[in-house]
């Protein structure tokens, strides 16, 4: 068995937390993101904690703008004047009695997210806080009319976002606070789907990422297993599988993919009932939501000077432990141009190596590594078949792997264990016969 690492201390997880986050927060500083939630956020006095996170998200130097729902707060107002809600395709038919509801939880509801906002408790995650909340008309509504014989009455959609007052404010480090609100060019009031002015203003605003916090934990496939990542392409296929039922799925799905189709680079759904979901899913590579994507987010490609560093963070614990002989840095940077890399949405996550040996029709596959949580999750298999795939389109014959670790990996996907006689001369001569590694080779 592989020696035990030794157990890191709680100063040498936070200093790998810290760095692990390093790059998130310099790629988020100056960027602008729109966040939607449903008014059921409020009433169970989530939003409290939500505040935090986007105290911290402010402070990072993230461009805020929130778009709220306010469905619980209407329907509450309906049953104090003993009216019942009438729904078509999941959304209200908003008559007169709705609509003054609509207008007094709306403005009581924003209100109440700009007291909680402005909390600066000491000794609390607001401690200090700074944010200044700006709301108005930024959102021009038209009435949605007639669909399926069913007149909505004042249940409008966005015609048109004043994106150049919202991002002055933004610039000004405002938090913009949007209702389901709308107004038209001759003073009609209209009531709003939340996801539609969410999706609109991420449209408007060129934002790059779009978050809506909803009560189901994302995209589900056919088993109920959590589909974290979706190109939009995947995303359109999901949605014409399933049914217009109002869940939240059915309605934030539509407007999240037509946001990724029209210029809005990340689109997240992700649950209000975990803890810290917010920061888990902006943070973290793996995330606690589904990610939608205009193109794949994963890609295997060629390696490029400025994957160094991503490739030294792969490789310098393998070095570390004696899985991978150390490299010299130097010689690794003339060297790129061997490498292939997995790039996850910006990040090198695994990388392989081929050194042909021409002269003898044979190649080796070297410094396969994956990052710990990218694991068992078909990575080096990808780029095994890519070195293959190169090695024929070399016209070698035969590829070997020196390792002391992995055999039984490579001996599962065809390698088979040889002496060291069957190396390339050149290779064999620098055989460190310390380390005793294991010769495997395969034919291609």
């Amino acid at each position: 068995m592989p020696p035990r690492r030794p157990r890191l201390s709680a100063q040498d997880r936070f200093i790998d937390w810290f760095q692990s986050v390093a790059p998130y927060i310099h790629a988020f500083r100056g960027k602008t993101f729109v966040i939607a939630f449903g008014g059921e956020v409020v009433n169970d006095g989530r939003f409290l904690e939500l505040t935090h996170d986007l105290n911290l998200l402010a402070a990072l130097g993230v461009r805020l703008a929130l778009a709220h729902g306010a469905r619980p707060q209407i329907e509450a107002k309906l049953k104090e004047r003993r009216r019942r809600s009438r729904f078509h395709r999941g959304l209200r038919v908003t008559d007169d009695i709705a609509l003054a509801c609509a207008k007094e939880a709306s403005g009581r509801l924003r209100v109440e997210i700009e007291a909680l906002l402005s909390m600066g408790l000491p000794n609390s995650p607001m401690a200090g806080a700074d944010i200044r909340v700006a709301s108005g008309n930024f959102i021009i509504a038209k009435p949605l009319g007639v669909l399926d014989g069913v007149d909505y009455m004042h249940t409008g959609e966005v015609r048109k976002v004043d994106a150049v007052a919202i991002q002055r404010r933004l610039q000004e480090n405002d938090l913009v606070l949007l209702s389901p609100i709308g107004y038209s060019p001759t003073g009609e009031v209209f009531n709003l789907a939340l996801e539609d002015v969410a999706a609109s203003t991420a449209i408007a605003l060129k934002a790059d990422k779009l978050i809506f916090i909803m009560d189901t934990v994302g995209v589900t496939g056919r088993r109920g297993e959590l589909l974290r990542e979706l190109s939009a392409q995947q995303a359109q296929t999901h949605l014409a599988r399933i049914r217009a039922d109002g869940s939240d799925v059915a309605l934030y799905l539509p407007c999240a993919l037509r946001a990724c189709q029209q210029g809005v680079k990340r689109v997240h759904l992700i649950s209000g009932h975990i803890d810290d979901a917010l920061l888990l899913e902006l943070f973290t590579h793996k995330g606690v939501g589904t990610l939608i994507t205009p193109d794949p987010i994963e890609t295997l490609r060629q390696a490029r000077l400025d994957d160094i560093g991503g490739i030294l963070q792969l490789i310098e614990p393998l070095e570390a432990d004696g899985t991978l002989v150390k490299r010299n840095r130097s010689l690794l940077e003339r060297e790129v141009p061997r490498f292939l890399v997995i790039d996850h949405d910006g990040i090198v996550v695994a990388c392989a190596a081929l050194y042909p040996f021409t002269d003898e029709r044979a190649g080796e596959l070297a410094c396969l590594a994956v990052r710990p949580d990218f694991r068992n999750q078909g990575a080096g298999e990808r780029l095994l078949h890519e070195i293959e795939a190169r090695a024929r389109r070399q016209k070698l014959k035969r590829l070997f792997v020196l390792t002391t670790r992995a055999e039984h990996w490579f001996v599962e996907r065809g390698f088979a264990e040889t002496g060291i006689d069957v190396l390339p001369r050149q290779k064999r001569a620098l055989y460190n016969y310390r380390r005793r590694s294991v010769v495997l080779v395969k034919r291609v």
